[in-house]
């Protein structure tokens, strides 16, 4: 073999290889685009949805604390501002956990007049915060919690106070009821309303310490 055949197959090999490299490298960006295309097409990952529960009009965050979530209920108004008047804000942000008893607007506003406007002067701030402790129980007390308390003890579970009040609960007629000191009776209209450090539930009567 002369050396110009050597030279011409040389140049063949080289020109061979070149066009396999390209190819490959083709074949690589082809690849790449439709890995791209396909993310991009693909859905987004949904994020979890936080359970929660509707109350006063606005839901619940059970990763929120029961002040957190309370200002957001227009149903408890009233409550959040005997809860601020009463310097309990930072109580019921702490870690708990709590066990509340929550009156709605109405509850408050079937007291006799001017028992609300009476509480919440400075003057009377420990009164206040002996009406609003008698509905916080130490610990996370379910509704379950409270059904089996009650059954394991004859229908009724008493519960102690934040305030050192008595408070029992018990179910009347498929109906969750609370009951104060002095024999008054609450509703419970929402039960397990789920908080970072505790739970509410919603009653419908202001529940009075003796």
């Amino acid at each position: 073999m002369n050396f110009r055949s050597l030279l011409l197959g040389a140049a063949a090999a080289v020109f061979a290889a070149a066009c396999t490299s390209t190819a490959d490298t083709e074949t690589g960006l082809a690849a790449s685009a439709e890995a791209e295309a396909a993310a991009e097409a693909a859905p987004p990952v949904a994020e979890p949805i936080e359970p929660s529960v509707m109350v006063g009009g606005a839901a619940m965050s059970p990763s929120k604390n029961i002040v957190e979530n309370a200002v957001n209920s227009a149903d408890h108004t009233t409550l959040v501002a005997a809860v601020t008047a009463a310097g309990l804000v930072e109580t019921l942000q702490s870690p708990g956990p709590f066990t509340v008893f929550a009156p709605v607007n109405s509850a408050f506003d079937a007291l006799p007049a001017g028992t609300v406007e009476t509480l919440l002067k400075p003057e009377n701030k420990d009164a206040l915060t002996k009406v609003l402790t008698a509905h916080v129980v130490a610990g996370d007390l379910k509704a379950a919690d409270l059904v089996a308390q009650a059954t394991a003890n004859g229908g009724t579970a008493t519960l102690t106070t934040v305030s050192g009040d008595t408070l029992t609960f018990a179910l009347e007629g498929g109906a969750a009821i609370v009951t104060d000191e002095s024999g008054s009776k609450a509703t419970v209209t929402i039960a397990d309303v789920d908080q970072s450090n505790g739970v509410i539930h919603v009653v419908d009567k202001v529940l009075l310490p003796n």
